[in-house]
């Protein structure tokens, strides 16, 4: 039985419906697997789609997959009961991500894990009928991964809000690309929604943790920096800027 969503404020909602406009990101009867990690951007995504299909004259269809890295040690019971409140199908896929990491011994092994998850993640939405993967990436994660591109690889782009993966024939979304990181841990937290820590034991990427120092302290002196820098992509747009 289908349930209305938590209320979700009407300005992060604003934000969602901005990006999935923008960028033409569900069409009539597409069916969408969110790949829900647990956290509170993944969480947030959910719950702006099931508001969004409260709302859209647009019909599509939501189901949520989880990929457990600790390959079945995770309490995924948090997500669970989310999903049964909310009418969604949820899917837990077991992986041993972890300890493939550790049995390689792997100096990245953030780029690892996220590569492992995302094919278990498309292949998993494509056994299952899906035409489209949702993901949380946000405003954060766009604005910092322009800047490792400009600066570790001469280039200035991101990744787009929508693309087509041709491996699988499945579209990618990511439709918090207008919301930043604390606005995110903000509305969660009015939200009161439970999430599962975190499940990964490595330390973070250093690249990435350096810019993310950096935009912080560039944001002191330019509050909107992250917004001026998504703009800078999306001014001269072309598809050019985003890969």
């Amino acid at each position: 039985m289908m349930t209305r969503s938590p209320n979700v404020s009407g300005r992060i909602f604003s934000k969602i419906g901005k990006a999935i406009g923008r960028f033409g990101m569900i069409a009539q009867d597409d069916r969408i697997t969110v790949g829900l990690s647990g956290g509170k951007d993944s969480v947030l995504l959910l719950l702006g789609l099931v508001g969004l299909r409260e709302r859209s004259p647009v019909r599509f269809s939501l189901r949520a997959s989880m990929v457990d890295i600790t390959n079945g040690e995770c309490d995924t019971g948090p997500m669970e009961d989310l999903c049964g409140s909310l009418g969604i199908p949820f899917n837990r896929i077991t992986c041993p991500v972890l300890e493939v990491i550790r049995a390689r011994e792997e100096k990245s092994p953030c780029s690892l894990c996220s590569k492992m998850r995302a094919g278990v993640l498309f292949t998993d939405a494509l056994e299952n009928g899906s035409t489209t993967v949702a993901m949380g990436h946000n405003l954060d994660d766009a604005v910092e991964t322009v800047l490792l591109n400009l600066f570790y690889a001469g280039r200035f782009r991101s990744f787009h809000p929508r693309s087509w993966r041709s491996r699988t024939g499945l579209w990618l979304i990511r439709p918090l690309v207008f919301l930043s990181s604390s606005e995110i841990t903000e509305e969660i937290g009015r939200l009161g929604i439970e999430l599962i820590p975190p499940l990964c034991p490595f330390s973070r990427d250093s690249k990435r943790e350096r810019i993310k120092e950096l935009v912080r302290s560039l944001e002191k002196e330019i509050p909107d920096v992250r917004s001026q820098l998504l703009h800078a992509l999306m001014e001269p747009y072309s598809g050019d800027t985003w890969s």
